[in-house]
């Protein structure tokens, strides 16, 4: 054979009739020091790659890492988004939240996994290719039917065309040929990247778009493929509705029940009314109060004037109107708290602040929450701003605890009660907690322990200095721009 038809010999293979015959043949094959082999049955026949000597693939690997990247691009997209880009509160939970990252993380984690085998495999297998020499075979397609075949290719270090035949005769193999390279190209065509090409293109257009959009102001309204929270009724919960005849888009607590688990507890405790002053001021309203939260299946006065005239936002309003004094006024609340007030409790109220309240008080409870001011973004004309905290009007002297603590349960105006979510004692901790924000903001350094007097002055210090370097910054920036401006 000449060195030109040499060149053309892809390799030699040999039919087998079945499975026994052609694991015995790649067992002799793989003793005899070939590496580059490969074996085509109908179906798969296990143990075949331990016969052929075929190492395990690199493709776990592959997967691995591929899904190892994933699941690092989903937590660094959800932290960027949630903690940086727009860091806004859910239901109290932290910024960086890892168990609400799991679904994100899980779905990406499969998908780059996903892509990697697929990818991986092509790579592996020298692919694409758009033609094979076995093919050109006709007994190549009883692969699929009854026929087993063993190959060598010719690339194999200890390949001779010679000692190849010998060894599958000895063997027992049938049909043995050498196999002719063909003259198709292993080019991929260029349509093929034409077609690559312009997915790509297409690909970028709405990341571009989406860019364009981030750094650049509009006067006309977006156009919205699917409507965002923006749109959603969801938001409408602190709005006027039409739907009800007293306005309110959320319907108060049905009147005469009580939280579960809390029936029977102390009167003062589950109101924050002074019983005692309100039995000797009011007694008939003391009882309806004590039967709606003792027995709450005990019927009421036919007038429906029980409890509910004591909590109703709309009393208070309609009584406000008429500037007389409302049953919000003149009831005796508590004017302590009724619990232990120390850091535990503290941190409790902290945590159901976190979870119920910021998202419209906001952290600090200065009313700039961040659903506040997305309503405010979005010009919602008919929201209702919530009321800051720190307002003196609100403070301990003149807006007693159980005050407070009833307004946290049962709502006000348009801010929905919240006893039927938080027990009595978690509101009450709510309460604590507030008192707490309204003396940090007039607090002084004389109220402050000893021991840390020096660290808080320290951070106010480099705080104040950020904010000067801050201010410094801003002001060169505007400098800046005046100058091209005015050239």
């Amino acid at each position: 054979m000449s060195e030109n038809q040499e060149k053309k010999v892809h390799g030699i293979v040999a039919e087998y009739e079945s499975v026994d015959s052609l694991l015995d043949a790649c067992r002799r094959v793989r003793d005899a020091g070939y590496k580059k082999t490969d074996a085509y049955t109908p179906f798969p026949v296990h143990g075949i790659d331990k016969a052929l000597g075929i190492k395990p693939t690199h493709l776990p690997w592959i997967v691995l890492v591929c899904g190892l990247t994933g699941t690092a691009t989903a937590l660094l997209m959800q932290i960027w988004m949630n903690a940086i880009d727009y860091p806004y509160i859910i239901s109290g939970k932290p910024f960086i939240s890892l168990p609400a990252f799991i679904p994100v993380a899980f779905e990406l984690t499969v998908l780059f996994a996903s892509f990697g085998a697929f990818f991986g495999m092509w790579a592996l297998n020298g692919l694409p290719r758009f033609s094979n020499p076995m093919f050109t075979d006709p007994r190549f397609d009883r692969v699929t039917d009854d026929r087993f075949f063993l190959y060598v290719d010719s690339k194999d270090p200890r390949f001779d065309e010679g000692s190849v035949q010998q060894l599958f005769n000895e063997t027992g193999g049938q049909h043995i040929q050498s196999v002719i390279d063909d003259d198709s190209s292993s080019k991929i065509p260029k349509p093929i990247f034409a077609i690559w090409g312009l997915i790509v293109a297409f690909s970028v257009i709405p990341l571009l778009i989406v860019l364009k959009m981030r750094v650049t102001n509009s006067s006309s309204p977006r156009f919205h493929v699917f409507y965002d929270m923006d749109f959603s009724p969801a938001k409408d919960a602190q709005q006027g509705s039409t739907l009800f005849a007293d306005g309110r888009a959320m319907r108060p607590d049905v009147p005469g029940t009580v939280a579960r688990g809390e029936v029977g507890q102390d009167m003062n405790f589950l109101t924050g009314i002074d019983m005692e002053e309100l039995d000797r001021v009011d007694s008939p309203r003391a009882e309806r109060l004590i039967n709606t939260h003792l027995n709450p299946l005990v019927p009421q006065d036919p007038d429906g004037n029980d409890d509910d005239e004591a909590t109703s936002p709309e009393v208070s309003a309609q009584a406000e109107a008429a500037q007389e004094p409302s049953v919000m006024d003149t009831t005796p609340w508590l004017k302590e708290n009724p619990l232990d007030v120390d850091r535990e409790l503290l941190a409790l109220g902290q945590q159901y602040f976190g979870i119920y309240c910021s998202v419209c008080h906001g952290l600090n409870g200065g009313g700039n929450g961040l659903v506040n001011r997305r309503a405010r973004k979005i010009l919602a004309q008919s929201w209702i701003p919530p009321s800051s905290l720190h307002q003196e009007s609100l403070y301990e002297d003149k807006y007693p605890d159980g005050k407070l603590f009833n307004t946290i349960s049962n709502g006000i105006r348009k801010m929905p009660g919240y006893a039927s979510q938080i027990k009595a004692r978690d509101r009450w901790a709510i309460v604590a907690y507030v008192r707490a924000l309204q003396m940090s903001q007039n607090a002084s350094i004389d109220l402050v322990p000893q021991d840390r007097r020096e660290e808080i002055l320290e951070r106010q210090r480099e705080v104040e200095q950020k904010l000067e370097e801050q201010a410094e910054a801003e002001r060169k920036a505007e400098e800046e721009r005046a100058k091209r401006a005015g050239k």
